[in-house]
């Protein structure tokens, strides 16, 4: 149900790596996200290697201090054993709201989120050529991309969000070294973004990016990797209020 005055705030982070010794390091977070918020969005890299052990601490750590509603994708570190439906189910079970291609609706906004892939910005972008390797490593973000359209299209609500894990764009990876760009992101997932306009899309990953900027038709796009936001707001509790209906 959407809230009572219409705006929803929406706490978001990325990038938290919960480790195996990580019991009880989130409460405080979580906690103070509860206060402020009426639903976590939280943009992958939720654990530090990818295990079953780490997902199941920060599903702990969820039950124990989260009172707001939770949503969130996947990202390349939650990959990295093999091990990410195990992730995602222990995350389902502890009542968070994991997307891959999917759309779901929180308190009236419509969120779609996938994980996203890279192969760099604009001109830049890498293109199916040459070799079968190539085309495979091109072909995931164009996959990436069409789930995010797809889910996009199945939402009916007045606000909606786009969640990610790389970046749609290049302004907000801009400050991580040159050479790693083309990692960090991808401009083939801002196409549905234009094709199924979004209130906000939010993503991580670039740990030493900027914290904001705009796609090609206007939409803000913000970076919530954790590392980023204490960077950039040492005083401040790392995470990013946005009022959406505002």
């Amino acid at each position: 149900m959407p809230t009572a005055n219409g705006i929803v705030r929406l706490a978001a982070v990325a990038d938290i790596h919960v480790g195996k010794t990580a019991h009880g390091t989130l409460a405080s977070l979580f906690a103070q996200i509860s206060e402020r918020a009426d639903v976590l969005a939280m943009c992958g890299d939720l654990t530090d290697y990818g295990l079953a052990e780490e997902a199941k601490v920060l599903a702990r750590e969820i039950g124990t201090a989260l009172r707001v509603p939770c949503i969130t994708v996947l990202g390349n570190h939650d990959y990295e054993a093999g091990k990410c439906d195990e992730i995602r189910q222990i995350l389902v079970d502890a009542g968070v709201v994991v997307l891959d291609g999917d759309a779901a609706e929180l308190h009236g906004v419509g969120f779609a989120g996938v994980k996203g892939f890279c192969g760099g910005f604009g001109r830049g972008a890498l293109g199916p050529w040459g070799e079968d390797i190539i085309k495979l490593f091109v072909r995931e973000a164009v996959n990436e991309a069409f789930k995010l359209e797809s889910a996009l299209a199945r939402l009916r609500t007045p606000h909606r969000v786009a969640l990610l894990h790389y970046s749609p764009i290049r302004a907000t990876v801009e400050g991580e070294p040159l050479e790693i760009f083309p990692y960090l992101g991808c401009s083939r997932l801002e196409e549905p973004l234009a094709r199924y306009p979004v209130t906000a899309v939010l993503h991580g990953h670039a740990h030493n990016g900027t914290l904001e900027g705009t796609t090609s038709s206007g939409t803000p796009v913000y970076n919530v990797a954790m590392p980023l936001l204490k960077k950039c707001w040492p005083e401040q509790p790392p995470f990013r209020i946005i009022e959406i209906g505002a």
